[in-house]
């Protein structure tokens, strides 16, 4: 583990726990209303790319607790795992844009899509500092990005329970 990882030990431990019991309760609560969620144009989508943002938010945490790898190897894996759960937010981005519009609040699809894109970007430009040798900035990053995948997974919950009793 490098000099900089160790710093972020603490924090790593504690995401990981945070956002795999989270990730836990949202599919176990996904579960227990899976047909109607699955008879929704964009909750499906939306709960797997919440999902896939909580994994990363693990798997950034689980690698930054891997010893004896470099800054430049951990960057590199948070971008790879990056780019898979960005595969899920953008199908939502897109299945959002394509749904006609049921609500009246003008900008309503830019703000569902915002609160995934957030965690996204935010583990995207730190694991490319990470990577590029500014591993204290791009930690920062990382470390934000687990706490607005935390959040988004929360709205996410909100909006899926909101939804459901419409």
């Amino acid at each position: 583990m490098s000099e900089a990882l160790e710093g972020w030990n603490d924090f790593n431990v504690a995401m990981v726990g945070a956002t795999a019991a989270l990730a836990g309760l949202l599919i176990v609560a996904m579960s227990v209303n899976i047909a109607e969620i699955m008879k929704s144009p964009t909750l499906p989508a939306r709960a797997a790319a919440s999902i896939a943002t909580l994994v990363l938010a693990i798997v950034a945490g689980a690698f930054g607790l891997m010893p004896g790898q470099s800054d430049v190897v951990y960057g590199l894996e948070v971008i790879v795992a990056t780019v898979l759960a960005a595969t899920f937010q953008w199908h939502a981005v897109q299945v959002i844009a394509r749904t006609p519009r049921a609500s009246p609040v003008r900008g309503e699809r830019i703000l569902k899509s915002i609160a995934g894109i957030v965690p996204i970007a935010a583990f995207l430009v730190g694991g490319t500092l990470v990577a590029l040798g500014v591993a204290s900035v791009g930690l920062v990053f990382i470390g934000v990005g687990s706490v607005f995948a935390i959040i988004a997974a929360i709205l996410l919950a909100w909006v899926v329970l909101v939804e459901l009793l419409r």
